[in-house]
């Protein structure tokens, strides 16, 4: 995708705001980060309103579209995503940086609905910044290289099923939060343990290549215009 990316584009610096109306967008988006949290993607942009005391035109004028409040409240954690992806690369002990950035990954999508929604591609990619994430990427393919290389992480195994990790996450978070909320750590180490070297057997399907991982997100992602999470509530 050629989009300009937004967490990462230049922009000219913002106009201070109105004591009141600074206090109205802490509020709101105070308000969002709690209901997007607990309800996902589809949180009502009305609730938020009301938990931050103020009409919906006011979030409506501080954040336009909904991506625009998606990207205020999850910029720091997509930043936090990559500060361990880059940390994990640099480790000695390749087992180790794989292990830890699977566990911040995971541990990220456990604690936020709306960020287990996002990484499971049901926002555009580019929405959230290209350029971040193809940093990530990067970065996720070193420890891959890495791990590899000392011969702990098996040799068939790709970047591209990383996504399995995530997708499989996504249902076992969803299933488990109200009665045992740290069940998917023990669903992501019985996953790292099929990835170690020494326990590979001969794998029955190859794995996704690149092209059909893209098509596999294009069919997760949905149109900014027709999708629910992706526009403004009327």
């Amino acid at each position: 995708m050629s989009h300009q990316h937004v967490l990462s584009a230049p922009q000219a610096p913002a106009k201070p705001l109105r004591r009141d109306a600074q206090r109205n967008r802490d509020a709101i988006v105070a308000a969002a980060r709690k209901a997007f949290a607990e309800q996902g993607l589809d949180a009502s942009l009305e609730g938020v309103a009301r938990e931050a005391g103020v009409a919906i035109g006011t979030v409506y004028r501080h954040f336009p579209r909904r991506l625009d409040l998606v990207e205020e409240l999850f910029t720091a954690k997509f930043t936090d995503l990559l500060a361990a992806a880059e940390e994990a690369a640099a480790m000695d002990d390749a087992w180790e940086g794989f292990c830890s950035y699977l566990e911040k990954l995971c541990e990220l999508q456990a604690c936020d609905r709306a960020f287990n929604d996002l990484v499971s591609a049901r926002l555009p990619v580019h929405a959230l910044g290209r350029g971040m994430f193809e940093r990530t990427k990067e970065r996720v393919a070193q420890i891959f290289r890495n791990a590899q290389e000392q011969g702990v992480l098996r040799d068939d195994v790709t970047p591209e099923d990383i996504a399995f990790v995530i997708w499989s996450q996504v249902g076992i978070i969803q299933a488990t939060r109200a009665v045992a909320p740290n069940a998917w750590r023990r669903h992501l180490h019985l996953l790292l343990d099929a990835f170690r070297a020494e326990c590979a057997h001969e794998l029955p399907e190859p794995a996704l290549t690149p092209q059909q991982f893209a098509q596999t997100l294009t069919t997760l992602e949905c149109p900014e215009e027709e999708c629910r999470e992706c526009r403004d509530e009327a």
